[in-house]
């Protein structure tokens, strides 16, 4: 019986590769061997064909992009996936994408020209579609009689994920996302990543998980190169009817974009479905923009202070202070709306260096006031890359001298992202805070990459426990695993714990039983004015005990 089964023919196939201007490639670390077939010449690999050895493929990558060449050769697991864009002397940029056959034996893949990969409708990083093919396919879609309904989420806090693990590691973490949004949709869902941070799903109203199920899909604790990574997401939502009468794609995208802005003005974690109230939204704030200029020099950005209880005895044990606006026509102004803003002005280092000296005063006159505000702290939070201010030691000092502030009381909050940008230089800043009389607090722990081993090298004398964990406890394994496992690390480093988010006794019962010493959240009460913190302080000395209000109650 005749074999009508089609067999590889390899002229055939060397003359494909050529004709589409890609090789093959096999890599064997154990004999020292790349192997390459295709069009290895117009890919500038010529002098390397057949065979090389590692040091030739470096010598003839650019000097610049030789560690580029280092991630092709370096040896990983099996289905490790390798992706590297790298430029070649007297050729263009390529891309070389593989992966691991075997355990250190052997690796293979392709490469081919940059402009071949980008004519591809997908994301190289995660494989979902990009943006332009995900607005297409969507368009398509939306032709389709029913309700639709459109997802986007915003990764939290990218920015310090690529300062604090590098990009190639954050880059892990995006394409995990990837992987479990692929998971949670059905099969019929359109999925994208959109953006450097930004995902997106397009399905039928009827058969999508929903924001929710999409939180509950990608945020999953995550460990890459010894980090622990808990990423949190902004959700935006629309839903429209399909049909004649459908939305263009690129409109109703924006419309959920426009939901994930507004989510995130209700801090890390938030959710938001589209309204027509958001489109005025991007006219306020190019009006904010012109109002915030001298705003600061006119003294309309000043402290509020929310109240920081100790949970064994419900006493007053300081304050956090956080900024608010007094505007002058719109009234007080949270700092969601604002810090963005601050920060693309440059205003942040002169917005910090006024916090701490106006915290610190008013301390000191509270101190003064009131004998039994001996033990009276207050906290300052750290804005992004302070601690690299140059004068941050001097003014802490020279504001502490000032005020008479034993040590301690002033507590300067850093973040996670800010220490692992560039640890060995926090930990210098750091022990000269300290040194000059500074509290020091470590805020959101557990948020983005914790590592443990600088705990033990940092002269922090506080932990925070973020309150999005705070807040989800009671509903969340995960949150309350976190809450649990960040107490007991600060009892073991005799670190005192401050829980933020608390809303009410049900959670300050729990947050005590787990032996948390602190807790602070509108539970006891919100950002108060410097007259309000003082009636606070006031009735809860009288008393001998911050109010709490019980579960479910609203304040």
């Amino acid at each position: 019986m005749p074999n009508d089964r089609w067999m590889w023919d390899a002229t055939a196939t060397l003359e494909a590769l050529g004709a589409a201007d890609v090789a093959l490639w096999v890599w064997e670390p154990e004999r020292d061997r790349l192997r390459l077939t295709g069009s290895t010449r117009a890919l500038g690999l010529g002098p390397l064909a057949p065979d090389c050895s590692s040091a030739a493929l470096r010598a003839l990558a650019l000097p610049q992009d030789r560690a580029f060449a280092d991630d092709i050769l370096r040896v990983q697991e099996p289905g490790a996936e390798v992706a590297v864009r790298l430029r070649m002397r007297g050729a263009g940029v390529s891309i070389w994408r593989g992966v691991w056959l075997e355990e250190g034996c052997r690796a293979a893949g392709v490469v081919a020209p940059e402009i071949r990969f980008a004519a591809s409708d997908q994301d190289l990083l995660t494989g979902l579609l990009d943006r332009r093919s995900f607005i297409t396919r969507a368009r398509e879609q939306l032709q389709s009689p029913g309700r639709h309904e459109l997802i986007v989420a915003d990764l939290d806090r990218l920015r310090r994920l690529n300062e604090a693990l590098g990009h190639e590691r954050a880059d892990l973490v995006l394409a995990a996302l990837g992987s479990r949004l692929a998971a949670a949709f059905p099969s019929e869902a359109i999925l994208a990543r959109i953006g450097e941070d930004e995902f997106a799903a397009l399905t039928p109203a009827g058969v999508s998980p929903g924001a929710e199920g999409l939180r509950q899909a990608l945020e999953q604790p995550l460990r890459v190169a010894g980090f622990d990574i808990h990423p949190t997401l902004s959700i935006g939502a629309v839903e429209a009817e399909g049909g004649e009468d459908a939305p263009e794609a690129a409109e109703l995208l924006r419309r959920a974009e426009l939901a994930v802005e507004s989510a995130k003005r209700s801090g890390r974690g938030g959710a938001a479905a589209y309204g027509r109230g958001l489109e005025s939204d991007g006219l306020s704030r190019l009006a904010l923009e012109g109002d915030l200029k001298g705003a600061l020099s006119r003294g309309e950005l000043t402290p509020f202070y929310q109240p920081i209880v100790r949970l064994s005895t419900g006493g007053l044990s300081g304050f956090e202070a956080l900024v608010r606006w007094r505007h002058p026509r719109r009234g007080l102004v949270g700092p969601e709306v604002f810090l963005p803003l601050c920060e693309e002005m440059g205003l942040m280092s002169e917005l910090g260096a006024m916090m701490i000296a106006d915290a610190a005063r008013q301390l000191a006159v509270w101190r003064r006031k009131h004998n039994a505000a001996g033990d009276l702290t207050v906290a300052v939070n750290l804005s992004t890359g302070e601690l690299d201010r140059s004068g941050l030691v001097e003014d802490v000092a020279a504001i502490l001298h000032e005020t008479g502030l034993p040590p301690g009381v002033l507590k300067l909050e850093v973040t996670e992202g800010d220490v692992m940008r560039n640890p060995d230089g926090a930990a210098v800043v750091l022990e000269q805070l300290r040194a000059v009389g500074a509290g020091l607090a470590l805020d959101d722990f557990g948020t983005g990459f914790s590592s443990l081993s600088y705990l033990t090298r940092l002269p922090f004398d506080t932990l925070k426990i973020d309150r999005y964990f705070v807040r989800t406890m009671a509903t969340n394994e995960g949150s309350m695993k976190i809450v649990s496992s960040v107490v007991k690390l600060g009892q073991d480093l005799n670190l005192a714990i401050v829980a933020e988010g608390v809303e009410n006794a049900g959670m300050a019962r729990l947050l005590l039983a787990l032996g948390c010493d602190y807790g602070q959240g509108f539970g006891y009460a919100p950002a108060l004015s410097p007259s309000e913190a003082e009636v606070y302080l006031n009735e809860s000395y009288v008393d001998g005990a911050a109010p709490v209000k019980a579960r479910g109650s609203r304040g």
